[in-house]
């Protein structure tokens, strides 16, 4: 296990370390370094150095390639390692990391390393006017510096999200886990020192965001920042980001909802349901904290649902038999609660869950099991505000129209689904959704291909696809004269 920052090619041990915990037992599991302004300065200096001098972002597409693939390969050579550290360290199931978290991060950077011709394709227009004739090409160029910002959530998986579009589309990055979880970043600086990429154009720095985020947000050396986490957070980035105007990203928060009509099947949308809200423990932004259920299904949906969401088996995310983990932190157990607590104050009726589960095999951990709550209205704190837990909020609807106004009755715009056998209209349900994305009879599925981000309180820009893959990227345009025997534009300027 790597415990060191990584810095212009090398490992970097600081007298400042950090204990990291696994939320199912409470227990250390390492001590890990700890970025102080020092090493944040070498971080901004070795990136900027790599851009403006390094090899970097002018090696050959090949050469490019060759490089991100084998961080790919180094990915799968340590799958077991990285699954295992993944879990230690986040909690979660070892079969969501074993077969979802790890194996996407691989694919990911291979998508973009086999990608990159038609990705960076440039563009030649011919343009005339009636002042003068022109050739412009337009380039798709690096955007130099960037600095990547990833949650505790999926540690690994949104660091390959970012950091491969990055270096794919030729920058330098400096990348900064959650201080909660960097044990899978800081191993996969040992992957990247493998693969030999030239010194400084990976930098990984655990340290606190608060001091370290800062700093890295307001250098003027670096041009840009993607951030994936808190609206909380993320106001705060775009502050230190305008110290010094650069580009950004946001990914931040969701209060996602789902549309069940009658005519679904009724199994595959309980199940599909319960993953919605379960998976990850529930701390997803795209995670389907408010299900609005047609009238004629209601009832026996809310009896299957909850059901099924009280035999969810709760534990050590390191067994196979686990289905749900602990919570991140005792501190954010703690919000969880409190949201619930409101929500009965507010008159909301708590139908599964809602307590700290008294089994003493999960008594050192940060475990909540499944929370489904009814009659919620739109008034209230957990209708519309983001609790990032297990919890969900059942409600019903009489007519299509009254559920688009539900789903869209919140400052979030990140992600829905509709479930229904008449696909016609789930598209058109769909359209009718303020979201980036929506699925139709299914949860979750995230592709290479298609690009993914919010609007509204959710953020901007996005990740993944050619449009995310794009946002690393700034547009130049050259613009050759081509008029014959006349006078160039430019000359009537002359003289003033």
């Amino acid at each position: 296990m790597n415990n060191s920052l990584f810095i212009n090619g090398e490992f970097l041990d600081t007298e400042l370390k950090q204990s990291v915990v696994n939320p199912a037992t409470g227990e250390e599991i390492a001590k890990v370094c700890v970025a102080g302004i020092q090493e944040a300065q070498s971080a901004l200096s070795a990136a900027r150095l790599a851009f403006d001098e390094g090899p970097w972002p002018y090696l050959s597409l090949a050469q490019r390639r060759d490089f991100i693939l084998k961080i790919a390969q180094g990915i799968l050579d340590k799958a077991g390692e990285l699954a295992k550290l993944e879990t230690l360290n986040t909690g979660k199931p070892i079969k969501e990391s074993t077969f979802m978290d790890i194996p996407s991060s691989a694919e990911t950077f291979k998508y973009f390393a086999n990608n990159l011709e038609s990705l960076l394709m440039s563009e030649t227009r011919e343009i005339s006017s009636d002042i003068a004739k022109a050739k412009a090409v337009l380039l798709r160029e690096p955007q130099g510096v960037v600095v990547l910002i990833v949650p505790w959530n999926y540690p690994l998986l949104i660091a390959c999200w970012k950091l491969a579009q990055a270096l794919a589309a030729g920058n330098t990055v400096i990348l900064k886990p959650s201080s909660l979880t960097p044990l899978t970043a800081l191993e996969l600086a040992a992957i990247i020192s493998d693969a030999g990429l030239p010194k400084g154009v990976v930098n990984i720095i655990n340290g606190p965001g608060d001091k370290i985020g800062k700093v890295l947000c307001e250098d003027k050396r670096v041009d840009m920042v993607s951030f994936t986490g808190s609206n909380q957070v993320g106001k705060k980035i775009l502050a230190y980001s305008s110290v010094n105007v650069k580009k950004t990203i946001m990914e931040l928060g969701g209060k996602s909802a789902a549309i069940i009509l009658k005519d679904a099947d009724l199994e595959s949308c309980v199940n599909g349901s319960l993953s919605s809200i379960f998976l990850n423990q529930g701390q997803m932004c795209t995670a389907m904290s408010r299900l609005f259920v047609e009238d004629d299904i209601y009832e026996k949906f809310v009896s299957d649902f909850v059901a099924k969401a009280r035999r969810i088996k709760l534990g050590d995310g390191q067994d196979y038999q686990t289905q749900m983990g602990p919570l991140i932190s005792e501190s954010q157990r703690e919000s969880v609660l409190a949201y619930i607590e409101q929500a009965k104050k507010e008159g909301a009726k708590v139908l599964c869950g809602g307590e700290i589960p008294r089994d003493k095999c999960l008594g050192k951990g940060f475990f909540l099991g499944p929370v489904v709550i009814a009659e919620v209205t739109p008034r209230m704190s957990i209708f519309k505000e983001e609790v990032f837990g297990p919890v969900v909020c059942i409600g019903k609807f009489s007519n299509p129209d009254e559920a688009i106004g539900l789903a869209n009755a919140v400052d979030f715009a990140l992600a829905g689904c509709i479930w229904s056998k008449d696909t016609v209209l789930a598209q058109d349900l769909a359209r009718r959704i303020n979201a980036g994305a929506v699925w139709i009879n299914t949860y979750g599925m995230f592709f290479n291909e298609l690009p993914y981000g919010g609007f509204k309180q959710s953020g901007f820009g996005k990740e993944l696809g050619r449009e995310g893959f794009l946002e690393y990227t700034r547009l130049k345009n050259i613009i050759l004269d081509q008029s014959q025997g006349s006078q160039p534009l430019v000359s009537y300027w002359h003289g003033f």
